[in-house]
């Protein structure tokens, strides 16, 4: 008996200690990279109605530096100093949930998606938030890095008082949300002028260049064939 009541009093003290089971990932992570990298272009190629001049976005480890940096603040509220060394601007979103173990890449970025709901694209009119899923398919924003922390605290300015919680937070260059102009462009057509926006790029690229190299080999054979004496050796 006085054994399990001292299992129970260590228990109790874990529980209390502020200790979290929990682990997130780390801005390093390929697995939290690609994850956060599908989710953005899943819903960039799903927009409707359907984008011309969408961009595919990838990652960028220093946007994903200062999302971590300012992850760990702990606070519910933009960062006002938001900085690339490569872009003139940074645009940002937030997600905020507790118990810690709500928190998953795609959940948070749906929940960002979910605006649209909210959103006229014809008209911009938005009748509630809109502002997170406008910076998700902002066409011109192609570059994202993202950071998830744990906030043994709680995250102040979220309604959530000092329960244990996870902020996680985006950022994107360039930025969007540009007053007076759409996310993205549309003509009726499924992004036919789209730089990187899908696969096909690439895929085209791996079609074209071993027929470019087989043809290069072709041509010099044949010229070295009829005009032996064109090609000089050193």
């Amino acid at each position: 008996m006085a054994c399990i009541l001292k299992l129970i009093m260590w228990a109790l003290i874990f529980l209390n200690s502020g200790v979290c089971s929990i682990t997130l990932p780390k801005i390093t992570d390929r697995k939290f990279i690609d994850e956060n990298v599908k989710e953005h272009n899943r819903a960039r190629s799903s927009v409707s109605p359907p984008a011309s001049n969408m961009k595919e976005m990838t990652w960028d480890d220093e946007l994903a530096i200062t999302a971590k940096g300012w992850a760990q603040q702990c606070l519910f509220d933009h960062n006002p100093r938001r900085a690339h060394p490569n872009f003139t601007s940074v645009g940002e979103n937030i997600w905020t949930g507790v118990p810690p173990s709500s928190f998953d890449v795609a959940g948070a970025i749906q929940s960002w998606v979910n605006e649209k709901q909210y959103y006229d694209f014809n008209s911009q009119a938005c009748t509630k938030v809109c502002g997170h899923y406008t910076q998700v398919v902002w066409a011109s924003s192609y570059k994202v890095g993202c950071a998830a922390n744990l906030c043994p605290n709680g995250v102040k300015e979220s309604g959530f008082g000092r329960r244990e919680g996870v902020i996680f937070v985006c950022n994107y260059a360039p930025a969007g949300n540009v007053r007076g102009r759409k996310p993205y462009e549309s003509n009726g057509a499924t992004c036919p002028g789209c730089e990187g926006s899908s696969g096909s790029n690439y895929l085209a690229v791996l079609v074209t260049r071993p027929i470019a190299l087989i043809l290069t080999f072709v041509a010099a054979h044949v010229v070295r064939h009829f005009y032996p004496d064109i090609f000089c050796y050193e």
